[in-house]
Order: C-alpha cells, then structure tokens, then sequence
C-alpha cells in the first residue's frame, strides 16, 4: 500500500522511544517521514530530556515536532476558577469516592491535546487547510507504540484517510522486550510518560516520587490541593482527587489501587 505520510505518534516513554529508534536503525519496512509528540506542557522533565536525546540522535533522520494544544495545567485553573463558571475546559479523570470505591470522572484530554494534536499536525504537513477533506487525497500511515502487554489499548483509526500501525505488536514486542533491545543498543531506558498530575500513576509511583523526586511530588500535590480550594468542580457532587485512593495526594499510602492505570487509556497515546 502506497502512503503520502508515514507517521510516529511519539509519547516518549519507553514503547514508542524504541519504536522511534528501531525506525531509525531499519528495523522496519519503511522509515517514517517524522514523528509527532503532542506536548501538554505538563510532562516531567525526563521527558523533555528524552525528546532532546531522540532528537540529536536520529532527527535528520526522523524530525520530532512538538505541537501543542497549550498548557493543559490550565484548564485546570480554568475548572478552579469560581470567575470562570460556565467556562468549558477539557476534563481530567480525577478521582472522586463512589459508593464502594474511587471512580475516575470523565476524560477529555487525551483527546484534545494529543489524539487532536497529532491528527492537526498531521493535516498541516500535508497542507490542508482547516475543515478541508482528507479523505479521497491522502493516506496517511500512523504508527503508535503499542506493546503486546497492552494490545487491548490497539484501537484502528476513525479517520477513512489514516491508517494506524503497530509495528510493536508485529515483532510481538512486550515492554520488557522493549527495554533488553534499548539495553542490546545501548540506549538509555526512558522513564514513563505521563503528565505531572496524571490520576492514572499508580500508588507506588507517587510514594517513589515523594522519596526520590520531592520538587515533582511538591508540584504534584498543589495540583491536587487546587482541585478542593473552591470545593467540588462543575458538574461534580463530590471533590475530586489526583491519588486513585481518593483522598490528598500529601496522604498517601501503600494501597492496592483499584484500577489498572492506563490499561483503560485512550488510543495509546499517553504513557507509551
């Protein structure tokens, strides 16, 4: 099949960091023309530090954009913001305590900043216009780095003009087969990633933030604290909560955490 577009859709964490560089050293049938992550401007530093190594490594080869929705800590103080009720903002799956067990709410941001994201950067690289149709003059190969551990999260495109691969689940990498290839190359092995106040990070990596990166565990919490600072948000019965147990992230303990973080995440596109 002939494409216009070969595209990676790069999260920077470990999956798609080793699909980047396994493109890069052929390991593929086809050398991607670029790839795409979707900054929300909230991620941890290692994050952008692995984007930067990708970069001087293979970016004459593939080049990394880095396109942006905006700060997506904004749309929370725009949730928190009793000035602003009425005003829409992307929602964020906090936790709120149901009846028996905390409930994640609602979650639009993956879509808004970074499905929608990579899609519009992909538009303009063909340059289409906004509102003008795809469909029927391009086709676009999208490759996202979904390991067979989570092969569930594979989902096709919705888009008649683009074509998601997974070139991962071809070889029938796991992420652990991920890491022994990045460790054979002599790569160093990418941390998760996920924004700072991502309410899927498991209980035990909260508690190693709050011991090992005590600035990023800070910032963390005065996300937290600023969901409750004007009591529950629009729409909401009952406050929300970035920790999985549903209550302050300054509090947390070592729990069973009720759900399986991002094994509900949408399309792959966040923590790969």
């Amino acid at each position: 099949m002939s494409f216009d577009l070969r595209v990676i859709s790069l999260g920077a964490g470990v999956q798609s960091s080793t699909m980047y560089l396994m493109a890069a050293n052929g390991e593929f049938d086809a050398i991607p023309d670029m790839a795409v992550f979707a900054d929300t401007q909230q991620e941890p530093y290692w994050v952008y530090e692995n984007l930067d190594a990708l970069e001087d490594l293979f970016g004459f080869l593939i080049p990394i954009g880095r396109p942006t929705a905006g700060d997506l800590g904004q749309s929370i103080k725009n949730a928190t913001d009793q000035n602003r009720k009425g005003k829409r903002f992307a929602a964020i799956p906090f936790w709120v305590q149901g009846d028996k067990k905390p409930v994640p709410g609602r979650r639009q941001c993956t879509r808004e900043y970074k499905i929608d994201v990579v899609k519009k950067a992909i538009r303009e690289k063909l340059g289409l216009r906004p509102r003008q149709r795809a469909a029927g003059k391009f086709l676009v190969e999208e490759w996202v780095g979904i390991s067979v551990d989570e092969a569930h999260r594979a989902k096709p495109s919705r888009y008649p003009w683009l074509k998601t691969r997974w070139p991962l689940l071809e070889k029938g990498f796991s992420r652990e087969d991920c890491i022994e290839w990045l460790q054979t190359h002599n790569y160093p092995i990418p941390r998760k990633s996920a924004c700072v106040f991502c309410p899927y990070r498991s209980s035990d990596e909260w508690l190693r933030w709050k011991n090992e990166e005590p600035d990023l565990f800070e910032r963390a919490c005065q996300w937290d604290e600023l969901l409750r600072r004007a009591g529950p948000l629009r729409g909401m019965q009952r406050e929300q909560f970035i920790s999985q147990q549903a209550k302050p992230l300054r509090e947390i303990t070592q729990e069973k955490d009720p759900i399986d973080h991002f094994g509900n995440e949408c399309e792959g596109m966040c923590g790969v």
